[in-house]
């Protein structure tokens, strides 16, 4: 059993128990299996923690005590101080601006498009974001931007939506903007002591990286992730205005799925199937954290090997053992357990799946 702090709501710390079934090993078991005919071809391993409102792990498999990048999965907990201290009100966010402060976004028009509107709501610019350039992921939107002769910028960053948020909030504080992506700025600083409160852990120690987007990234225990989104699902001992603020972004992301990722894309379509059931959302190199607000808990998990593949079915394994997947959902979720691996004549060669152990835990 661990103790972590958790920030209380006078700016102290109070312990908070999490008590852990799991045992650290040499290796994560194999979570995820690649076919390709009668054979496995490939393996992915990892681990999983669900916890609950109270901090009892419900579930831990493999090391959920190691530290993770959650990386673009903690955008929804990012956008906390945005709502509840009423720069979203001022901005004027809808409610499908507000799922975009979330998203990982494909860079397609729509989204590129919302995220100028609320720049220019604020009286600010693209050469505001600090972000970076890279071309859309969504492959027709960038093979359309190419063909017009046009060339990227920071609003194809598939974090833009965040860092239109982050300026927006550094407007509230009566901040600078500029210099808002770095870690000792009143922005990230606030956006800290937020994280802090929601996983019940000081991140004063914790490994410090730099996200793709340039904003600080703390690497945090599975277990605490798991919390995190537990308490951002269904707690109620937190300030009326974080609660408020958590349920908003919740129902502003279930109302609008496409902003979350976009088309095709693994976090909006199973968003259009679950609804406010579940908010889920991915992070670079494996990771995936998730609430079920209706059972009390969060889920935070890693894929090893950081594949995107390997996460996806594992988290939908997990979402189908723990039984969140209504009747008569078969069908749209069917996919999702057993993907099939298809070759360049678009042939089914093989086929991605949960491995036996994951169906077993």
């Amino acid at each position: 059993m661990s103790q972590q702090e958790h920030p209380s709501e006078g700016g102290g710390r109070v312990a908070v128990s999490i008590s852990s079934t799991a045992q650290t090993r040499d290796a994560n078991p194999i979570c995820v299996e690649v076919t390709r005919g009668p054979i496995v071809e490939s393996r992915h391993r990892g681990s999983v923690a669900i916890v609950d409102v109270s901090g009892k792990v419900q579930v831990g498999w493999g090391d959920i005590e190691q530290p993770v990048y959650p990386r673009s999965a903690v955008k929804a907990l990012q956008a906390i101080s945005v709502v509840e201290t009423g720069a979203a009100d001022a901005a004027g966010l809808s409610r499908s601006e507000l799922a975009l402060l979330c998203s990982s976004h494909g860079g397609e028009p729509r989204h590129t498009e919302t995220v100028a509107g609320i720049l220019d709501r604020i009286g600010l610019t693209e050469a505001d974001l600090e972000c970076g350039i890279h071309w859309p992921s969504h492959e027709d939107s960038a093979h359309a931007l190419a063909a017009g002769g046009g060339v990227p910028n920071q609003l194809h960053n598939n974090c833009s939506g965040k860092h239109a948020g982050m300026l927006a909030l550094a407007q509230q504080m009566g901040v600078p903007t500029k210099g808002y992506s770095q870690v000792t700025h009143p922005v990230q600083q606030r956006i800290l002591g937020v994280l802090e409160f929601m996983a019940g852990i000081d991140m004063a120690h914790l490994p410090l990286g730099i996200d793709g987007c340039s904003i600080p990234t703390w690497a945090i225990p599975l277990e605490n992730l798991a919390y995190a989104f537990a308490r951002f699902g269904a707690a109620e001992d937190m300030p009326e205005d974080r609660r408020k603020a958590c349920d908003r972004i919740m129902d502003a992301v279930a109302s609008d799925p496409f902003m979350i990722a976009g088309t095709g894309r693994y976090c909006s379509e199973m968003t259009q199937i679950l609804g406010k059931r579940v908010f889920l959302k991915t992070g670079a190199e494996g990771v995936f954290c998730a609430t079920v607000p209706s059972m009390g808990i969060g889920i935070a998990l890693k894929c090893d090997d950081g594949a995107s593949r390997g996460a996806e079915m594992l988290l939908t394994a997990v979402l189908d053992k723990i039984g969140v997947f209504e009747q008569g959902e078969a069908d749209a979720v069917a996919r999702f357990l057993c993907t099939p691996v298809l070759n360049r004549n678009n042939l089914r060669v093989g086929e991605i799946r949960p491995a036996q152990d994951i169906l077993s835990f």
